[in-house]
């Protein structure tokens, strides 16, 4: 084989299984322990839950923060500092961009392409499109068998999903308000830091936005002044769903007028919940069911489990599910009241690129046949999703400023 190589795996392949099997020395005997070391999220978890149990580990950041107060680009800097401070002889690389936002993207390949030079490095991807330029060939998994796979080699189209249409509106909340979201001049500072400087912006009924900027940017401030109940929002002018924040409305009174999901929400989730009571959650704004439904709500999630496909099924455990799959599950949780907004935050990091089609074919119809505005946070832009506009966040010194760029 040759020295890099890259091992592209969908979410079918039970990843965290392979790379076991690869330390092991059981496949790659040349990325068996000790000889690599491993750069993954699953690394960090494991390093947080050091963190959490002895208040340090053996990795820190370049600021001397702790891994469990950090974001994922300095998680992933500092990580790759302290493999690179061992020597290793081999590296095996999982998910290198997912979270990193395109700086950052940048800044850890380049540092990967140095090491090339001196270590052998294993690649593992869902996602074609992150292969690292050095790799010199890329396999596939085929039963516990290595293949080797031709990129040049078209994909497979995609059956068209989702063929049904959309349920209609569930009790439509704030149909005539419109702008559903404006923000007026909003500046954010946390001590001597200044995160947002004069952002102004509004959301319209029916249309979708994707919010982009570098990791630190503010993204996750402005979502938290909309959908979380973040102090900073009170004082300023930000209106939402006709309301301005803070004269009266509680968190959840504007959390029955948004439907959210992320990639993150189900994190150390354990409930047995099926499928269908998954679904029918998302009345109640709960993940997983704790109260009766009504008929009408049961008949409306039905209507959702055939668009899916998922009728069938619908009593089976929804753990059960590939990540993609639970992902087209928590989506329509999302959208099951038919909230004036969706909110998609980093929604297909750990997704593979089957799953991502399916995701994109998913969202596109929802955006074609609802009048919900959809919020999608993402560095990457997705081939085959449509979004109308970009709010770009742009970092300075005395706070992100942001930006419409009409696609």
């Amino acid at each position: 084989m040759n020295r890099h190589i890259a091992i592209y795996i969908s979410n079918k392949d039970h990843k965290q299984d392979f790379i076991e099997r690869i330390q092991d020395g059981n496949i790659l005997s040349d990325f068996s322990k000790p000889k690599a070391v491993l750069f993954s999220e699953i690394t960090i978890n494991k390093l947080i839950q050091e963190e959490r149990i002895h208040g340090f580990c053996d990795v820190v950041t370049p600021t001397g923060n702790l891994l469990i107060n950090s974001s994922q680009g300095e998680r992933k800097k500092a990580l790759l500092n302290h493999i690179i401070s061992q020597n290793p002889e081999a590296i095996i690389v999982d998910n290198v961009f997912g979270n990193l936002d395109i700086q950052a993207q940048a800044e850890i390949e380049q540092t990967l392409n140095k090491l090339s030079s001196q270590v052998r490095i294993l690649q593992i991807t869902k996602r074609k499109e992150d292969i690292l330029s050095f790799i010199g060939k890329v396999y596939y998994l085929e039963g516990k068998e290595l293949v080797e796979l031709k990129l040049e080699e078209s994909d497979d189209a995609i059956a068209e999903s989702f063929l049904e249409d959309l349920p209609k509106a569930y009790r439509p909340v704030s149909e005539k308000i419109n702008p559903i979201v404006k923000f007026t001049d909003v500046s954010v500072h946390y001590r001597e830091r200044s995160i947002l400087n004069n952002i102004n912006w509004e959301i319209k009924k029916g249309e979708f936005w994707q919010l982009m900027g570098p990791n630190g940017s503010g993204k996750s401030t402005i979502l938290s002044m909309i959908f979380g109940d973040n102090p900073k929002a009170f004082g300023q002018n930000i209106v939402l769903f006709g309301v301005k924040k803070g004269s009266g409305e509680s968190v959840w009174e504007i959390k029955q007028k948004i439907g959210y999901f992320s990639s993150d929400m189900l994190r150390g989730f354990t409930r047995l919940d099926s499928i269908g009571n998954m679904i029918v959650s998302g009345f109640f704004d709960t993940i997983g069911l704790y109260k009766t439904p009504t008929n009408e709500q049961i008949k409306i999630a039905q209507h959702w489990l055939r668009v899916l496909d998922m009728f069938d099924i619908r009593k089976q455990d929804f753990l059960s599910l590939s990540k993609g799959y639970q992902s087209l599950v928590l989506i329509a949780r999302a959208m099951v009241k038919h909230p004036p907004l969706l909110i998609l935050d980093e929604p297909t990091n750990g997704l593979d690129d089957a799953d991502v089609k399916l995701f994109t074919q998913l969202i596109n119809k929802i955006a074609s046949e609802t009048e919900t505005a959809i919020l999608y946070v993402s560095h990457r832009k997705e081939a085959g999703l449509n979004p109308d506009f970009i709010y770009q966040l742009t970092p300075h010194e005395t706070g992100s400023t942001g930006q419409v760029v009409k696609i």
